[in-house]
């Protein structure tokens, strides 16, 4: 090949690959600064906090495509074949990418509906956490032991999920096992008094004592209070230690399994 044609194939294209390759080191930056700055304008604004992450990921990507085709124009690339080859790809890659595409779907039917938000804590998928972020294709959750599951979104849109913070109010359920022989007024009173005399019990809703069930080996009594959904574990816990001192205190057997083995025969006689 003639030395000449390419000395001056560089002088023509190279100038022009050189600014396109500097436009998009330059563009990719200006963009991650905007990002980053819509970011920070959003938590000063105090904008919805499960929005944060969809929005900055959508607005990035779209910024970025929009200097691919730009920097790609600079080249000298035709628009029109270039839109038409893009589209093709885009078309090919959508059909490798059902399942990503359904995850899309899935967070913006999330962020629309808004089942759940970021700090709520959620059961769904058969995992369960608190929400720490809302992103494009995926739910991050942490669990209390500090676990990070990453569930996608699609999933999350199309399965039943337990909210357990979207009420402010919550019930706490207990269960407690008595012997046959202790008196049902006796352990009722108990009960009830440890549930309304408990301080982050809420007073408008008085404690409801029920004898539940006759059990094979004991009596069942239900103890149901209400309370605010930050205090259901604090009394769940306090109440549980509560009802077992007093009924040590009361005398109120709680009854355990316990397995009679009875020997048929002369044991000398087997030997």
């Amino acid at each position: 090949m003639d030395i000449d044609y390419i000395y001056q194939i560089i002088i023509t294209y190279g100038g022009r690959l050189l600014f396109a390759l500097l436009v998009l080191v330059i563009g990719l930056k200006v963009i991650r600064l905007i990002a980053n700055a819509i970011s920070k304008k959003f938590e000063r604004a105090e904008f919805e906090p499960s929005m944060q992450p969809f929005l900055i990921s959508l607005i990035r990507v779209s910024l970025q495509v929009l200097l691919v085709i730009s920097v790609a124009s600079m080249l000298g690339i035709a628009m029109t074949s270039f839109i038409a080859v893009l589209g093709a790809a885009a078309f090919a890659v959508g059909l490798s990418l059902q399942g990503s595409l359904s995850n899309f779907a899935g967070g913006v039917l999330i962020l629309i509906l808004k089942p759940f938000k970021v700090g709520d804590y959620i059961e769904a998928a058969g995992h369960a956490g608190t929400v720490k972020e809302i992103q494009v294709f995926h739910t991050l959750l942490d669990t209390p032991d500090n676990k990070r599951i990453i569930v996608p979104n699609g999933v999350l849109s199309n399965t039943s999920t337990v909210n357990y913070n979207i009420n402010p109010i919550r019930r706490v359920d207990f269960t407690f096992s008595v012997g046959y022989e202790d008196s049902i007024e006796k352990v009722k009173e108990i009960l009830n008094n440890i549930g309304a005399n408990h301080p982050l019990v809420l007073k408008d809703q008085p404690p409801q004592v029920v004898l539940g069930e006759h059990g094979d080996i004991a009596v069942i009594f239900y103890l149901r209070v209400w309370c605010e959904k930050e205090h259901y574990w604090t009394i769940y816990f306090e109440v549980l230690e509560q009802v077992k001192k007093v009924f040590d205190e009361e005398g109120i057997s709680i009854p355990y399994p316990q397995r009679d083995v009875h020997l048929i025969g002369n044991i000398e006689e087997d030997k």
